[in-house]
C-alpha cells in the first residue's frame, strides 16, 4: 500500500503507547511527537501538523477522563479523526452515472502521468460495467497519441486521435461527437501538458473545455512535489473548473502525504491515487478507509468489494460448500490462485486486512509472490483432470511429477515445492470442515459458527500475532459478524 513507511511509523507510535503500563502526560507526548515527526518527514505542512497535535491534546485531556475510560482507545480514535480531517476536503466530486453520457477532461503538467491515468480511469470503470472511450487531444507532445493508442488497445478500450490534425479543440469535439453516437457513457478527453504553468497551456485547456463542455475536469498531479501541490492545484482551479484530483506516483516517493494534505487544503476532492505503472495499480481514494489502512486497522468493506469483483455471486455459496466439506483439491487451489491474481497487487489486498501493515510485503517480494503463483498455475496446466480433482496427495508419485515438470518446462524440484504448498493449504482447509453454512438472512450465523477459537487454529501464528493474539481476533470476529458485506460474500446476506 502507498505511504507504507508513514503508516508504519504512526502504527509503531500508537503501539508503544498501547504497551505502556500507565498512560500519563509523558506517554501521550512521546506518542504525539513520534506521529508529528513521521508526518513532517512525509512533507505534510507544519501548520496542519501543529494544529493536529493541539486538537488531540484538547480532546484527550488525561486529567478530565474519569477512571474506567479506555484511554488508549480514546487516543487512537482522536489520531484517526484528526488524520481524516487533514485529508478530507469536505466536499464530494461529480460521479458519472452508468447509461448516461458523461464527458471527463483530464488536465495537468507534462510528466505527471496524465495519459496513463486516463487509461487506468477508463479501465477501472470498464470493469465496473461502464462503456468508456478515450480521446487524445494532446497534439503538443510527440508520441502522446501512440502512448494512448497502445494503452487503450491493451485494455480493449475504444480510442480516437489524429496524426495529421494539430488543433486539439477540433480533435476533442470530433472524438466526443463520435463516441456519443456510439453510445459510450464515459468519454475521457486527454489534453496537452507543459513543463511549467504557462498562459498558453491554460488558454488551450479553456478552449477544449468550452468546446466539449465536460461534466468533470480532473487534475492529474505528481505526488513527488509534496507541499507545492497546494499552489499547483490552486493555479489550475482558477483557470478551469477542476472538480477532482488524481494524485499519481504514490508508490515511489516519501512526499505523498504532503501532496494529499495540500490538495485537501484547496478543497479539491482526491478521487483516485496511482500506485504504480500497471493498469490495476490504481486505488479509489476514500478518506476513512485510507486512514484506517494507513494505521493497520484494515478496510473490510474494500476487501469485500474485491472479493465480489473476483468471485461471481453465483459461485460464492459453492465456494463455502467446498470449504465446509474440507476437501481441498489442486483444482480448488488453481481457482483460488486465479482469484488472488484478479484482485490486483497483493500488498493492496493485504493492507485491507486488520492487523496487517503494508511494510510486511515489500515491493520486490510482492512481484516474487505473484511470479511464484503464476509458475504454480503453469505446472497445474500440465496435470490431468484426475490429478486436479484428487484430494489424495499420495497420487502424485515421482513419475507423475517428472511428467508435469517436462510438460511445464520447470524443474522437478519446483513441482515438489508446489505439492508441499498444496499440502500446507489442504491442512488449513481441512480445519474448516464442519463449518455450518449460514442460510439467507442469518446475519449472526457466521460469527456463531466461525468463532475465534476455530479461526485461531486456521490462521498462521505470524498472522495471529499481527492481529493482536486471541483478543484482537475476537474483536475482529465481532466486526465480521456484524458486517452485512461479510455475509453477502457467503451468500447469506439479504439480496
Amino acid at each position: 500500500m502507498v505511504l507504507a513507511e508513514l503508516g508504519g511509523s504512526i502504527s509503531r507510535a500508537l503501539q508503544q503507547m498501547s504497551n505502556a503500563t500507565i498512560i500519563d502526560e509523558k506517554v501521550l507526548n512521546d506518542c504525539l511527537n513520534d506521529i508529528t515527526r513521521a508526518l513532517l518527514q512525509s512533507d505534510v505542512q507544519f501548520k496542519l501538523v501543529r494544529d493536529m497535535q493541539s486538537n488531540i491534546k484538547k480532546i484527550v485531556n488525561l486529567d478530565d477522563l474519569a477512571a474506567g475510560h479506555n484511554k488508549r482507545r480514546i487516543i487512537q480514535q482522536a489520531v484517526f479523526n484528526e488524520l481524516c480531517k487533514i485529508l478530507d476536503p469536505g466536499k464530494p466530486s461529480f460521479t458519472p452515472k452508468k447509461g448516461k453520457t458523461s464527458v471527463v477532461m483530464f488536465v495537468g503538467l507534462q510528466g505527471s502521468g496524465k495519459t496513463t491515468t486516463c487509461t487506468k480511469y477508463a479501465y477501472y470503470h470498464q470493469k465496473k460495467g461502464w462503456k468508456p472511450a478515450l480521446v487524445c487531444a494532446d497534439t503538443f507532445r510527440a508520441g502522446a497519441f501512440d502512448q494512448l493508442k497502445q494503452n487503450a488497445t491493451k485494455a480493449k478500450i475504444p480510442f480516437y486521435g489524429s496524426y495529421m490534425e494539430s488543433d486539439p479543440v477540433k480533435i476533442a469535439v470530433e472524438g466526443v461527437e463520435r463516441f456519443k453516437k456510439e453510445n459510450c457513457d464515459l468519454i475521457i478527453v486527454d489534453t496537452s501538458g507543459r513543463h511549467k504553468q504557462e498562459a498558453a497551456l491554460f488558454e488551450e485547456m479553456r478552449q477544449v473545455s468550452e468546446a466539449t463542455k465536460p461534466d468533470l475536469v480532473i487534475f492529474v498531479m505528481d505526488s513527488s512535489i509534496g507541499q507545492a501541490a497546494f499552489d499547483q492545484a490552486q493555479a489550475f482551479k482558477q483557470s478551469v473548473a477542476v472538480g477532482a484530483v488524481i494524485v499519481t506516483k504514490m508508490d515511489g516517493h516519501a512526499k505523498g502525504g504532503g501532496a494529499l494534505s495540500a490538495v485537501a487544503a484547496t478543497k479539491s476532492p482526491v478521487i483516485f491515487i496511482g500506485t504504480g505503472e500497471h493498469m490495476d495499480e490504481f486505488e479509489v481514494f476514500d478518506v476513512k478507509p485510507f486512514v484506517s489502512r494507513l494505521l493497520g486497522m484494515g478496510d473490510w468493506s474494500g476487501f469485500m468489494d474485491k472479493i465480489h469483483e473476483v468471485v461471481p455471486m453465483d459461485q460464492q455459496p459453492e465456494l463455502l460448500q467446498k470449504l465446509s466439506e474440507g476437501n481441498f483439491t489442486l483444482r480448488i487451489m488453481y481457482e483460488q490462485f486465479q482469484n488472488i491474481l484478479k484482485m490486483g497487487p497483493i500488498s493492496q489486498v493485504f493492507s485491507m486486512l486488520p492487523g496487517f501493515s503494508a511494510e510486511l510485503m515489500p515491493k520486490g517480494r510482492e512481484k516474487e509472490s505473484q511470479a511464484k503463483i503464476k509458475r504454480y498455475m503453469t505446472m497445474m496446466d500440465s496435470m490431468t483432470n484426475e490429478e486436479l480433482d484428487s484430494s489424495n496427495p499420495k497420487l502424485m508419485n515421482e513419475s507423475r511429477m517428472m511428467r508435469i515438470a517436462r510438460g511445464s518446462g520447470r524443474p522437478v524440484r519446483e513441482v515438489m515445492e508446489m505439492m508441499e504448498e498444496y499440502k500446507r493449504l489442504a491442512k488449513i482447509w481441512s480445519k474448516m470442515k464442519g463449518l455450518k453454512i449460514p442460510k439467507k438472512g442469518e446475519m449472526s450465523a457466521l460469527s456463531r459458527n466461525m468463532n475465534a477459537q476455530h479461526m485461531s487454529k486456521v490462521l498462521p501464528p505470524q498472522m495471529l500475532k499481527q492481529i493482536g493474539g486471541m483478543g484482537g481476533l475476537q474483536s475482529l470476529m465481532k466486526q465480521m459478524g456484524s458486517a452485512k458485506d461479510m455475509m453477502g460474500m457467503f451468500g447469506g446476506g439479504d439480496k
